[in-house]
Formats: C-alpha cells, sequence, structure tokens
C-alpha cells in the first residue's frame, strides 16, 4: 500500500525512523487528498524521536523535520514550542528558506509577538526571501494580525509581485482593524486593475461590507458572484446570508438560507445571529428551536456568537435562556464562551451575572479578566473596575491593549486625569505593545480629562498616525474651545496626504460651533461635500443647525432643517431647541419641542428643556402642564451630576447632596464662598432656577448646585494652588459658569469644567468659553 496513503488513514507507531518518516507525511500530503493532522501528542513524540536520531534518519532532510515540527507545533495552538524552535535554528545557524518563514509567521501572529515579526521580516529581506510571494503574503497576514496596519502596508506597496491573495490579505487587514474607507480604497483599485478576486478576497469584501452595513454594495457583489461564477460555494452564500442580516436585509438573507440543500451549523448560526442582531428576537429563538428539532446540535461557535449578538443588542432575556442551555446541556464552559456571556451580562446592565460568571472560572485568562473589567465600567462601578484591575495585576496577569484600552476609556469618561496617568505608567512599566487603538485611547483620555497639553503632546511623538488618530486630536482641541486651532491641524493632516472621513468633519464642525467660528464651519461643510466629495450624514446637518443656533442664528438654522434631503431626527431638533434656550426664542423651541416628545416620547432631556423655556417666559401654567405630564408617563428628570478626583477617589455630588461623609466641613465651605463672592460683588443669577418660589430660595437652591459643592470638597482637599477638575453631566448653568470664573480669581485656582458640551478652563476670573457655550 502507498506510504502516503497509510500515513492518512493510520496512527503511526513512533518507534522507528520509518515511523518517523510516515508522520511528517502528515503535512505533505496534496491538499486534495484527506489527511489527519498530527495531534500534539503524536508531534511531541515525533519531536522526541528527531532529536534521538539526531534528525538524520529519514529521507527527509533535516530543514524538512523543522519545517514539519513548527508547522505541527502552531497547528496544535503551541506557537511557543514552534518559535523556540526557530530559536534555537538561528542560534546554530541552521538554513531557514522560504517554506519555514511563513510557519513562524503563523507562529508569531498567534502570540501577537510583532517584534520578533519584524526580527523574522528583515532576515528574509537579508536573504531575499521576500522576492518570494507567498513569503511577502505571510508577513502581510503576520502584520495584520498584530494590528500593525503600517508595516502591512508599506510591505504590500513594495512588493516585487502581488497576487491575489496579497490584495484579499491587505483587505482582510483594514477589515479587521475597522478602517473600511482604506479596505474600499483597495477594492476601487483591484477594479481598475483588472485583478480577478479570489473567493477568499470575495468573502473578505462581503465582510466589509456587512461592517459597513452597506447592502447596496453587497447586492452588487452578489451580482458579480452570480454572473462570474457557475455554482457559489457554501461558504459564499453564508457570508451573503451574513452580510445580509447584518445591513438589516432579513428576507434576502431568508432566501439564501431557505435555498441551501444542505444546512451545517455555520449556515444556521449565520442565519440565526441575524435574526437577533435586527433585534426580531422571537424570530431567532423559534430558528433556534427548529435547529435543535432538526439534530443540529450547535457547536461552541454557534452559542459564542449568539451570546455576542445578545450582548449588542441588549437582549438580556436571550442571553439568559442561551446561558441556561448551556449548563442544562452539560456544554463546556469554555474560557472564550465564559468571556462572552460576562460581557453579554455586562452590556446589559447585570453585573451580578457577570460577576457570578467570572468567578467560576478557574484559570483566568487576560481576556475574560479584561471583559470583567469593562462591565464594571459600562456599569459606573469606577472603584470596583479599579480594584479588579489591581487584583488581576496581583494574580500575575499581564494588561494587554484591550485591558488598559478599557481603563483609559473609564479615566476619560469620568474626568480622572490621575488615575489615567498612573495607567499611563503601568503601560510603559508593563512594556504593553501601542499599537495604534491604544495610543489613540491614552490621546482621549488625555484630552478628555482636561490635560490638552498632554493630549497633544502625545500626538506629536507619534509617527505613524491614522485618520482615528487625527481624528481624536482634533476632536480634543474642539472640546477645549481651540477651534482655530483644531483647523490647522486639519490644513496640516491635508499636508500630509491623509484624506478625511466623515468623522473629521463631524469633529470641525463641533469645534467651529464651540468657538463660535460661524463662516469658517460653512466653509468646511462645502469643502466636505464638494473637495471630498463626502455625502452629508444627519450628524453634520445636526453639527450644522448647533453652529447657526449657537451664534443666534435661528432663522438660518431651522431653514437647513427644513431643506433637509432626509427626514430630521431627534439630533437635528434637539440642537435647534437648545439654541432657542440659549437666545430665549419660546416659539420655534415649542416647535421643536413637540418634534422630540413626538419622536422619543420617554426622553426627559427634552421635556425639562422645554418646561425651562417656559419658566424663563414666566408662563408657569405650562410648566406645570409639562411637568404634570412627565409625572403621568412616568419621566423623571435626570438629575445634575458632578465628579471630582481626589488622591486617586472619584467623589460625586448632586445638588443639595447630604451623603458625602465630609458634608459638614463642605457646607462651611460653600458658606464661606458665597460670603466672599458677595464681597467680590457677585449677585445670584436667579433665572437660572426655573421653579414659582421666592428669590431668597432660588439663590439657596443655587448655592448647592452639584458642580460648587464638588468645587468646595475640592479647596478643603487640596492644597492651595492645586488645579481643581470636575466632570458635570449636564450644561453648566449660566450662574454657576459666573460664580466659578470669581472663585478662579479669590481663591487663586485653575478650576477645569467638563460638562455635557465641552471644557471650560476657568483662570483669574476669566473663561476660555469666552462666555460662549
Amino acid at each position: 500500500m502507498d506510504m502516503m496513503k497509510v500515513a492518512a488513514t493510520e496512527k503511526p507507531s513512533l518507534s522507528s525512523p520509518a515511523a518517523l518518516a510516515s508522520t511528517i507525511k502528515f503535512i505533505q500530503i496534496p491538499k486534495s487528498e484527506t489527511f489527519l493532522q498530527p495531534t500534539l501528542e503524536q508531534t511531541r513524540q515525533t519531536h522526541a524521536l528527531m532529536v534521538k536520531t539526531h534528525f538524520n534518519e529519514t529521507k527527509f532532510s533535516p530543514s524538512a523535520q523543522f519545517n514539519f515540527l513548527i508547522t505541527s507545533y502552531t497547528k496544535n495552538s503551541q506557537p511557543h514550542s514552534a518559535l523556540d524552535i526557530y530559536t534555537y535554528l538561528r542560534r546554530m545557524d541552521y538554513e531557514v528558506d522560504n517554506f519555514m518563514v511563513p510557519a513562524v509567521l503563523k507562529a508569531c501572529s498567534f502570540v501577537s509577538n510583532t517584534q520578533l515579526g519584524k526580527e523574522i521580516h528583515g532576515f528574509a529581506v537579508k536573504n531575499g526571501l521576500t522576492e518570494d510571494v507567498f513569503v511577502s503574503n505571510a508577513l502581510i497576514q503576520m502584520y495584520s494580525e498584530c494590528d500593525s496596519v503600517v508595516s502591512a502596508r508599506l510591505l504590500f506597496d513594495n512588493m516585487y509581485e502581488r497576487d491575489a491573495v496579497s490584495w484579499s490579505t491587505m483587505i482582510r487587514c483594514y477589515v479587521r482593524s475597522k478602517l473600511y474607507m482604506e479596505a474600499l480604497e483597495m477594492i476601487r483599485k483591484m477594479q481598475i486593475l483588472q485583478i480577478r478576486p479570489s473567493e477568499v478576497a470575495m468573502i473578505s469584501m462581503i465582510t466589509l461590507f456587512a461592517d459597513l452595513m452597506d447592502v447596496e454594495m453587497g447586492k452588487a457583489m452578489h451580482a458579480y458572484v452570480t454572473r462570474n461564477l457557475e455554482k457559489m460555494s457554501f461558504q459564499l452564500t453564508t457570508a451573503f446570508i451574513h452580510m445580509y442580516a447584518k445591513s438589516g436585509n432579513l428576507a434576502s438573507a431568508r432566501l439564501l438560507f431557505d435555498g441551501l440543500n444542505q444546512k451545517t451549523v455555520v449556515s444556521w448560526t449565520a442565519m440565526i445571529a441575524g435574526y437577533i442582531h435586527c433585534n426580531k428576537l422571537e424570530g431567532g429563538m423559534k430558528l433556534f428551536a427548529r435547529m435543535i428539532e432538526e439534530r443540529i446540535k450547535p457547536n461552541e461557535i454557534t452559542l459564542l456568537c449568539l451570546v455576542v449578538e445578545s450582548g449588542f443588542v441588549g437582549a438580556l432575556e436571550l442571553g439568559k435562556q442561551l446561558h441556561v442551555y448551556i449548563l442544562r446541556n452539560g456544554i463546556c464552559l469554555s474560557l472564550a464562551l465564559a468571556t462572552a456571556l460576562v460581557d453579554m451580562y455586562g452590556k446589559c446592565g447585570e453585573i451580578w451575572n457577570a460577576r457570578a460568571v467570572f468567578d467560576s472560572v478557574k484559570d483566568k485568562d487576560v481576556m475574560i479578566w479584561s471583559a470583567m473589567i469593562a462591565a464594571y465600567a459600562q456599569t459606573h462601578c469606577i472603584d470596583q473596575a479599579f480594584d479588579l484591575f489591581v487584583k488581576m495585576r496581583e494574580n500575575g496577569v499581564r494588561p494587554n491593549q484591550v485591558t488598559m484600552t478599557t481603563m483609559l476609556s473609564l479615566c476619560a469618561e469620568t474626568g480622572a486625569l490621575d488615575m489615567g496617568k498612573w495607567v499611563h505608567t503601568v503601560i510603559d512599566r508593563q512594556a504593553v505593545e501601542m499599537d495604534t487603538i491604544l495610543k489613540t485611547a491614552l490621546l482621549e483620555m488625555y484630552a478628555k480629562c482636561g490635560d490638552i497639553d498632554g493630549a497633544w503632546k502625545l500626538f506629536r511623538e507619534v509617527k505613524d498616525r491614522d485618520i482615528g488618530m487625527w481624528n481624536t486630536m482634533m476632536a480634543g482641541l474642539g472640546m477645549h474651545g481651540c477651534g482655530k486651532e483644531a483647523l490647522e491641524l486639519f490644513s496640516e493632516m491635508e499636508r500630509e496626504g491623509v484624506r478625511p472621513n466623515d468623522i473629521t468633519f463631524i469633529g470641525l464642525l463641533n469645534a467651529c460651533s464651540h468657538a463660535g467660528l460661524v463662516e469658517e464651519g460653512k466653509l468646511i461643510f462645502e469643502k466636505m461635500v464638494h473637495a471630498f466629495a463626502l455625502v452629508p450624514k444627519i450628524e453634520h446637518y445636526g453639527c450644522m443647525v448647533d453652529l447657526l443656533g449657537r451664534a443666534g442664528l435661528l432663522d438660518e438654522a431651522y431653514g437647513i432643517i427644513k431643506s433637509l434631503p432626509i427626514r430630521a431626527n431627534s439630533i437635528i431638533w434637539s440642537a435647534l431647541l437648545a439654541a432657542c434656550k440659549l437666545h430665549h426664542n419660546t416659539v420655534l423651541g415649542e416647535m421643536a419641542a413637540r418634534q422630540l416628545v413626538y419622536l422619543e416620547p420617554q426622553n426627559c432631556g427634552y421635556n425639562v428643556s422645554i418646561s425651562n423655556i417656559y419658566a424663563v417666559a414666566n408662563r408657569w401654567n405650562d410648566v406645570a402642564e409639562v411637568r404634570k405630564a412627565m409625572k403621568n408617563k412616568g419621566i423623571r428628570k435626570e438629575p445634575g451630576l458632578s465628579c471630582i478626583e481626589v488622591n486617586g477617589y472619584v467623589h460625586e455630588f448632586i445638588m443639595g447632596d447630604k451623603a458625602h461623609p465630609e458634608i459638614e466641613k463642605i457646607n462651611d465651605m460653600v458658606s464661606e464662598m458665597g460670603n466672599k463672592l458677595k464681597e467680590a460683588g457677585y449677585m445670584a443669577d436667579t433665572s437660572a432656577v426655573l421653579r414659582n418660589i421666592d428669590e431668597e430660595e432660588k439663590e439657596t437652591a443655587l448655592n448647592y448646585h452639584s458642580e460648587k459643592l464638588a468645587i468646595a470638597f475640592g479647596l478643603i482637599s487640596t492644597a492651595p494652588g492645586t488645579p481643581i477638575q470636575i466632570v458635570k453631566n449636564l450644561r453648566v448653568c449660566k450662574d454657576c459658569h459666573t460664580a466659578t470664573k470669581l472663585l478662579s480669581k479669590i481663591y487663586q485656582r485653575v478650576i477645569i469644567v467638563r460638562d455635557r458640551k465641552r471644557f471650560h478652563h476657568f483662570r483669574d476670573g476669566t473663561c476660555s468659553c469666552g462666555d460662549y457655550w
């Protein structure tokens, strides 16, 4: 019998060189023939026999034997063993050829070892191996899986020759990094060069259109496949099912699904996940039940996919049902599945269930620790998130980019600059690899925590900036009222040849709005449409309404709404309502509020805004009617909340707070602040109190606004001259803004306040916003 077929059907005994040769053939049989991949135990036995025979007792060369070991260890999820062999070979000056390099690069990808990957790249260049397209493609794949997109693209651009795999690998690289515009540009270039995409490339493109939820592009791809292929493969059909479902076109997805002659667990998973993604939970569960009835047993990937989708749409009950199914059927709760459950419960706000799953796992890896920390962050359990992060490090688990990005996002949300700086220190000390996403998260943390100079310094230090980092820096400058600086940075970005996207212009228009740069904002909008051929989205029109409305150009702002090519949504009307409240235009404000209450009847903010407009106009009967309607509908006003970080702890205050352990000292400081403000000529602006009570009561209410309590706590808890930094969930009222300007001068403190819209830097009696907010 042919020795290769013996190797394919029988488990060899590894007691002789003949058996060794037989085992090596496991991975050398042509792909068209069926063969068994050696198990980890077989690989180890083979390795031991090779060492015993000094790699010279078979007809295979030592190089082929080493190739076998590296490939087999990698395929058996033992990449470190594969890399140890490669390191040994280099140290002993063995020949490393173009067959071995791709296998070693695959192992690098498994462990995200970019440093070793770059060393192999240098070795390949030095030895002329990159002229082999197979090696170059493997390098691109390695950089992609290690999140080094810039290196992948640089290599792609400098390849001696490219095949269809090169293009599909680069497209997958962009899709993986969510750089969708760059992926689309690659597809356009393929079309121009008339490069026929492989099936892998087609699947990458379909995945891209699914992520973009661009059903029209997906349909065009479907038509292309139908025209050019005699028969659509199962993999392509499943990719189209996923694309249509994710784009909200369940009918087309179901048509393809029902047309499959033989449905596998993969196609069932794609279709059920599509129902869940589209929030058609009942349809998804019915299909899941039918799958069980037809004796298609869901595997771990099915359950993983469905749990992830449940978390994505916030389908708590469905997520719980899937969890119960796993437990009742005795399905092994793998680390991946446990991590997905923790993530799902966290996104649905069930932190206790997330913690229960987390605690049930004995051997926790970095991903499940990160998921639990993220769950605490999503439910605003700040202290618990930081405590768990510390515990994770105490358990010897090294944080990765995902962990640190979550921690930085939490610091950014709460304005905890000291904590953010500490996280930055941990990143440096733990030598966590700084990919572009993590660098951008760091930059955003500094910007959102009020240290725009720190953000700017970090931005300048980074060399491999992507569009996301440019956008974050421009948005940060805009938040701090640095509109002109944001526009200058945009000009610099243009000079460097970085193409802006729709998010770029949202940041720029917001920057113009906060700085009162009306004409500049109009020019930016025109440039977006005419110079960059970007179709304005509803968010861009919302920015324009906000820009004009803040400047008091209410009729012009309303004119934009009337001429919209799409129906105005809550983004548009809320921008107009805020402007009407600012400029006391009751007529337009009423109209905007009616639209908002119709669109989002349960949103308390819009009801409160129209109530406030009535209150300013002394229409107390109308105020009473609005509040009565809110009470009848069970709508509660969102309370003002101010946070301040002192000595690594975040303290929260609400108006009239009495719960803080140092409330007596805080109230004494509030009284002192009030007396010093009066001495400085301050008069309370009682128009900010929108209740029908007497003036004295209004003044008392103003004294105990949450930001004033936070300032008082900052004054008694920090050394003289220390900046005070506060984050507020609502817009700063006019009275608090005036008082804080004076307090910054009286106490010689820099007071930084981040409200719902922007930053205010108070110094020596003035504010960075120039009283324009």
